[in-house]
């Protein structure tokens, strides 16, 4: 297949800018079928905005709220992204990720 520049516009900014060949070939090479819709600038800016957020599976995740809490097994304060019931141990990450005897349900 044989491609060849085409001039794009931005739908962020308005510019227009090249979509040139080798652009495209990569594209196809990679599946996508759609066009760029923003120039190159507007596309390293929205990785910059998206990268300060994290991500999972693609969807935006917001911050996590923290708790505080004590280590069952070295009796660290350690903050955890659930609320203690104090119905069950728990650990700081350095003893959860660290093998013991403690058992474990599985």
């Amino acid at each position: 297949m044989s491609f060849q520049d085409k001039t794009l516009t931005c739908q962020d900014c308005g510019q227009a800018f090249t979509f040139s060949a080798e652009d495209q070939e990569y594209f196809a090479q990679k599946g996508y079928t759609n066009e760029p819709k923003r120039c190159p600038t507007c596309r390293a800016a929205r990785r910059t905005d998206r990268g300060s957020s994290s991500f999972s599976h693609g969807y935006r995740q917001t911050s996590r709220e923290m708790y505080p809490a004590i280590c069952a097994q070295c009796g660290k304060e350690t903050q955890v992204p659930f609320q203690p019931r104090g119905d069950r141990p728990v650990y700081c990450s350095d003893c959860y990720t660290r093998p013991t005897t403690r058992s474990r349900r599985y």
